[in-house]
């Protein structure tokens, strides 16, 4: 049988339009194993290179939680600096392919979006969701921060609005108030009318000019070449707390909640 931390999958498909959808998924909510980050990284760029697609759809499997973050299981795990840096840079490397992807990434956000899940849904080009889609920054909870997804959030929703979730880490920030902040496009009332508004945006999109896209998104992103450098520093900064006696007792204490 699987452990935890060997579990998760990530596919992709691409129809005849040029549409092409990720999904990952893992049963814990679908939070991210390494397995499941490197993974993730390597569909987004595999995806983006692809030059039959027009656009991409990113999205997890189920109902309910869209992603939970960090897995705990692999956390309590590591024993050493270097196991810690590189289990982070997996989630730096997810918002790097995204960022240079040359294809916008449309988020499906159906349910919460904790830490990583908030990286993600901040590193997506333009992100839909159902109102059920709180977010919540709980790394300073189990005694870390959200040093990776840190820039990704800031570029979304301003400092303010990071400095809140990061310091209040045990509070969910509702889905309307994640709209308000820029997060979200727009929010629904449920899956069904989210997917109808994807559908339409992302039909628009495979219909643009590819060439506009890919020179809109360099233009939309400018003032992040520095983040290859920066998202490995703060994987660092993460896989250095994890270590520490305080977040190891902290993210076993979280685990029996």
């Amino acid at each position: 049988m699987e452990t935890a931390v060997e579990q998760g999958s990530v596919e992709f498909s691409v129809n005849e339009k040029g549409i092409a959808t990720i999904e990952f998924f893992h049963p814990l909510s679908n939070s991210l194993p390494g397995k499941v980050l490197n993974k993730l990284a390597e569909t987004i760029t595999e995806v983006g290179n692809n030059e039959s697609v027009k656009v991409i759809i990113l999205k997890s499997q189920g109902e309910r939680a869209f992603c939970a973050g960090a897995s705990f299981d692999e956390l309590i795990s590591i024993n050493d600096l270097e196991t810690g840096q590189v289990f982070f840079s997996g989630f730096a490397n997810v918002i790097n392919a995204a960022r240079k992807c040359p294809k916008f990434i449309i988020g499906r956000v159906q349910g919460k979006a904790v830490g990583g899940g908030v990286g993600m849904a901040s590193a997506v080009d333009y992100c839909y969701a159902t109102k059920f889609a709180s977010v919540k920054l709980s790394e300073l909870a189990v005694g870390i921060g959200p040093f990776v997804v840190g820039p990704a959030v800031e570029r979304k929703v301003g400092t303010s609005a990071m400095s809140m979730m990061a310091i209040n880490a045990t509070e969910w920030y509702s889905a309307e108030w994640a709209r308000e902040k820029g997060l979200y496009a727009a929010t629904f009332d449920d899956a069904t009318e989210m997917d109808e508004a994807i559908n339409t945006l992302a039909n628009k999109l495979a219909k643009s000019n590819p060439e506009a896209m890919s020179m809109l998104k360099k233009v939309f992103w400018e003032g992040t070449e520095n983040w290859d450098t920066l998202l490995a520093e703060r994987a660092g900064m993460s896989g250095k707390l994890v270590l520490s006696d305080f977040t190891k007792k902290a993210i076993n204490a979280f685990k029996k909640k």
